[in-house]
């Protein structure tokens, strides 16, 4: 089995430009952190597995041009799987070419740290692979509950997100956390 871990990169695609809840907030912290993620990926020879999300129609269909990756995330990449449901697994093949190359462990990363990174994380756990979560290299943005009219901000939704994966889901991890473990 391999020892190197495969980086998901899930929905970091033009799509959510156009989304009405997209803010620049804590884009500029994000982008750092997953660049540092990826340039240490390349430099490691760890996989890089590249998702992109999927709709019928709207900002995340094919037709509307904007099922590519945000203009600054780098080209490099093993391999690309497109998805309709929450997690980066169900009918994509990402578990096929994962266990194919021997690959354990995931590192996750993406756009919307509490919907498809999260549930991409879950699912992976129970498919029996080891799961870093990196935070810091996800993204989200700010909610309110329908119910009771709360406002979530971004770093409240990571901060639980963080609590319901940590240590039963994945191991909640910094960039450099990652890199001294690999």
């Amino acid at each position: 089995m391999s020892k190197l871990p495969a980086v998901l990169v899930i929905d970091v695609q033009q799509s959510f430009l156009h989304a009405p809840y997209w803010r620049e907030d804590d884009v500029p912290a994000f982008r750092e952190n997953l660049l540092r993620l990826l340039d240490a990926a390349a430099a490691r020879g760890w996989p890089v597995v590249r998702i992109l999300h999927e709709e019928d129609d709207g900002h995340f269909s094919a037709a509307s041009g904007l099922v590519r990756p945000m203009d600054w995330v780098p080209e490099a990449h093993d391999v690309v799987f497109r998805k309709r449901a929450h997690n980066a697994f169900t009918d994509t093949g990402l578990q096929a070419w994962l266990t194919a190359r021997g690959i354990e462990r995931v590192i996750v990363s993406g756009i919307r740290s509490e919907q498809c990174c999260e549930t991409t994380a879950r699912v992976a756990s129970d498919l029996g692979f080891a799961v870093d979560y990196v935070t810091e290299a996800t993204l989200t943005f700010p909610m309110v509950h329908a119910g009771s009219g709360t406002r979530y901000d971004a770093q409240d939704i990571k901060q639980r997100t963080e609590l319901v994966l940590d240590g039963r889901f994945a191991r909640i991890r910094t960039v450099d956390d990652v890199l001294a473990d690999h």
